[in-house]
């Protein structure tokens, strides 16, 4: 049976099939849309298939042409699965060369083409847009994301509304639109955190691995990391330790989250192991094993049963055989976990706690702790966290107020913003027990110091604030910050040297683009209620470059729902 997403495909291509599933397809364009639904058929395979299903007809029925879809599609599925099972062993590495730069090798790991390639497989494969890419087979993986859909709907299983689905192109494409969605791939894995320095659309385009690899690792561990906090998950509060309170495990980064989860379930589990690290800690797969049967559910089957077998390969596979039984069989193959792989291992313990995190909610009767007391990260926080996180600092700022404490992250922000402004022999980086108060808080003073070297509003804000991690001190720093950097690019493009634009002049070249152009809108200002319409910001985009908004999507902007729709 064919969906009605692929009859409105066979209709808008072949006039002879109805959206109801009647009429009938021309001989020769059988291959064509079995192409467009998904399915490649070499020719001198479609001959036979021709022949062997419909004979002589000149013109193939629907219902017949479905049949024939239906059986190639269970076929191509099997196949899937075949390589799914072959690839529980694949490992190795092979080595490519930079085309950026010279005598530089990258090490490409075959073991996370492959994991990678799966993830993608078991969650976009109900996805229609990606029916005619997906299984993505051993080998396929840098092709079957040149055109920008699979990275795209990546980022929104990632971080779900992140793009619109809207400004996706998905059929038709050519060389200029398949680039147009690895751009939009790009500066959306940007909003989110990734970082994309010395990656662009060509780079994704051409299949270079290291760093078509490098940003899919960023997409799913963002998306395996979203889960990992106090308002998905109120139960982490069990994770505290005594005399911790819960901006303490603010502080923690998802890697130590997740090893206290894993520590947690090992205490009461009876066992004396405990995890330090994704890589030697794990390898005989006895912390996994251990794991494993304490957060499965009743009736779930799992056992204890890989603690007897012999080899830390054998006992891997055994293990995740038990892993299968909670639909976590996800990431690592048995050498990847024997071998310690860090980003694969990573990724299957946070694949665990999403799934199966078994730490119940706070009861009515536990004292000190409430759902209430759970405070979301606004949108604003987000912003300015993605923002640095973008930027490549290090080290990656989970929490902006515990991250920013040490002033850190904001030198590598001043350093990016006006190179060599840091004095970096006066910056403390490593943090003494008996000092490190002072020299956290003599660093934040050195970072006021030099925000008023860029001219920063800061009145009333000492280092002491950004050490305390007062929100709103903290916040107004972070605001300027990200402000000098959008300031600093728009200097480089205007070539003004050290001369940064002021608001007013944005707004008058804003004013003057739109002009040139014949729109009739305009702002007065950053604050001006028109651009809550969004169609100011839809026209200076056409004005830019016309032709690349399809007007019959832009809505009035009288309601909160349309404004949100155009924007």
């Amino acid at each position: 049976m064919l969906s009605r997403e692929q009859l409105t495909d066979l209709n808008e291509n072949f006039p002879t099939v109805s959206e109801s599933g009647s009429g009938f397809l021309p001989r020769s364009d059988v291959q064509t849309a079995l192409k467009i639904l998904g399915i490649d058929v070499p020719g001198y395979k479609m001959r036979e298939l021709m022949d062997q299903h419909f004979g002589n007809e000149a013109q193939i029925d629907v219902d017949k042409f479905a049949k024939l879809f239906d059986t190639l599609d269970a076929q191509r599925n099997e196949e899937a699965n075949r390589w799914k099972q072959q690839t529980k062993q694949v490992s190795g590495a092979y080595q490519t060369h930079s085309s950026k730069q010279e005598n530089v090798q990258h090490t490409i790991r075959v073991e996370e083409e492959v994991a990678f390639s799966n993830w993608i497989n078991s969650n976009l494969s109900d996805d229609s847009d990606l029916k005619r890419l997906l299984p993505v087979q051993q080998g396929e993986l840098y092709t079957k994301i040149q055109d920008g859909l699979v990275i795209c709907k990546l980022i929104n299983l990632a971080v779900p509304g992140t793009i619109d689905e809207r400004a996706i192109n998905k059929k038709n494409l050519n060389t200029y639109t398949k680039l147009e969605n690895l751009t939009l791939a790009l500066m959306s894995s940007q909003a989110i955190g990734c970082n994309i320095i010395n990656i662009d659309n060509i780079d994704l385009s051409k299949g270079t691995a290291h760093l078509v690899l490098g940003l899919l690792w960023q997409i799913i561990r963002i998306g395996l990391f979203n889960q990992i906090d106090l308002q998905h998950c109120p139960g982490l509060f069990r994770l505290l330790r005594d005399g911790e309170t819960l901006d303490d495990l603010r502080r923690l980064s998802p890697e130590e989250i997740l090893m206290r989860w894993v520590n947690y379930h090992l205490e009461r589990a009876g066992t004396p192991r405990r995890l330090h690290n994704f890589t030697s800690d794990i390898v005989d797969s006895e912390i996994y094993t251990y794991l494993l049967h304490q957060i499965a559910p009743n009736g779930s089957g799992v056992t204890l049963s890989p603690l007897g077998v012999q080899g830390n390969i054998p006992r891997a596979g055994a293990m995740l055989d038990e892993a299968e039984k909670l639909d976590c069989r996800e990431f690592v193959t048995a050498n990847d976990v024997a071998a310690g792989n860090y980003k694969l291992n990573l990724a299957f313990v946070a694949n665990l706690f999403n799934k199966h995190p078994m730490l119940p909610d706070p009861g009515a009767d536990e004292v000190g702790f409430s759902v209430e007391d759970v405070v979301e990260e606004t949108r604003e926080e987000k912003t300015y966290r993605n923002w640095m996180n973008s930027m490549g600092v290090d080290p990656y700022v989970n929490w902006l107020y515990g991250d920013l404490q040490n002033g850190v992250v904001i030198f590598q922000l001043y350093d990016i913003i006006r190179p060599g402004m840091v004095t970096w022999k006066r910056v403390v980086r490593q943090f003494h027990k008996l000092r490190g108060m002072m020299d956290q808080i003599q660093n934040c003073n050195y970072a006021v110091e030099l925000g008023k070297q860029l001219r920063f509003s800061l009145v009333g804000i000492q280092g002491k604030d950004i050490y305390d991690g007062n929100q709103t001190l903290t916040l107004a720093l972070v605001w300027q910050l990200m402000r000098a950097y959008t300031l600093s690019v728009l200097a480089q493009c205007t070539q003004s040297g050290d001369s940064l634009p002021a608001d007013k002049d944005i707004v008058a070249w804003v004013n003057e683009k739109l002009a040139a152009s014949g729109k009739t809108t305009s702002i007065r200002s950053f604050q001006d209620p028109t651009i809550s319409t969004g169609k100011v910001v839809l026209d200076l985009i056409d004005s830019i470059k016309p032709n690349v908004i399809d007007f019959g999507l832009v809505k009035g902007g009288q309601t909160n729902e349309e404004k949100m729709s155009n924007a």
